[in-house]
């Protein structure tokens, strides 16, 4: 049976937003008078959703962090975290290599396009407009959009709902183990691309149907199976 739709992750599978990313954290950490972080390691603290990003970014720079009070101390550094990124969110993003194209093929299939991301959506739909993604997806789940943020379920299943599909005939597609497990406890099939996150770990460790090169190549997937 084809698939009736396409979940798809949006940072570290459509965009490589990590410099965007990265701007914004050490724009924050210098704001709390701590040193900055290479762009590599902010890199490995992407994927569960900025309150997430901006705790291990404490915990990494922090040394006063167990002293004062650190929920102020987390609040201070959030609202300054998100200021910035305001400001440089899209700025350096760019898309990766066979993002429209497969988007434009699974369109041609007929598949309904959703966005499943932890990514807030203060920052979500300005990118997409921003980066001209925006007019290819039917329906957009943020971080915040639901109760739970992957890798629970409910962003996928709720993503499912909206569309008028059910799990079984949609796919997922992601960089993470967030996405990986999201989508089996949905009951999603799921493909990874392996130009990511992943939180520093390899794609190749993860539970999915299949490794794909790009969203072209999971578009030509998605024919196929």
């Amino acid at each position: 049976m084809p698939f009736a739709a396409a979940l798809l992750d949006l940072d570290g599978t459509l965009l490589d937003t990590i410099p965007d990313l990265a701007d914004a954290s050490n724009a924050m950490l210098a704001e709390l008078g701590l040193a900055g972080l290479p762009q590599e390691q902010v890199a490995t603290y992407v994927g569960k959703g900025t309150p997430n990003l901006v705790a291990r970014l404490l915990q990494a720079r922090d040394t006063a962090a167990g002293r004062a009070d650190p929920e102020a101390r987390f609040r201070e550094a959030l609202a300054s975290f998100q200021r910035h990124y305001h400001q440089c969110n899209g700025r350096r993003a760019i898309l990766y290599p066979g993002v429209v194209e497969g988007l434009q093929a699974m369109r041609a299939q007929g598949m309904k396009l959703a966005i499943v991301t932890n990514k807030p959506t203060e920052f979500t739909l300005p990118l997409l407009r921003l980066k001209g993604l925006d007019t290819y997806f039917d329906q957009i789940v943020c971080g915040d959009t639901c109760a739970e943020k992957k890798p629970h379920p409910m962003p996928m299943l709720h993503a499912c709902k909206l569309l008028g599909v059910q799990a079984a005939q949609a796919l997922a597609i992601g960089d993470s183990l967030n996405d990986a497990q999201a989508a089996r406890a949905a009951g999603v099939r799921v493909l990874a691309v392996p130009y990511g996150y992943n939180e520093g770990s390899s794609v190749h460790d993860l539970d999915v149907d299949a490794i794909v090169t790009s969203i072209e190549d999971a578009a030509r997937w998605a024919s196929e199976h």
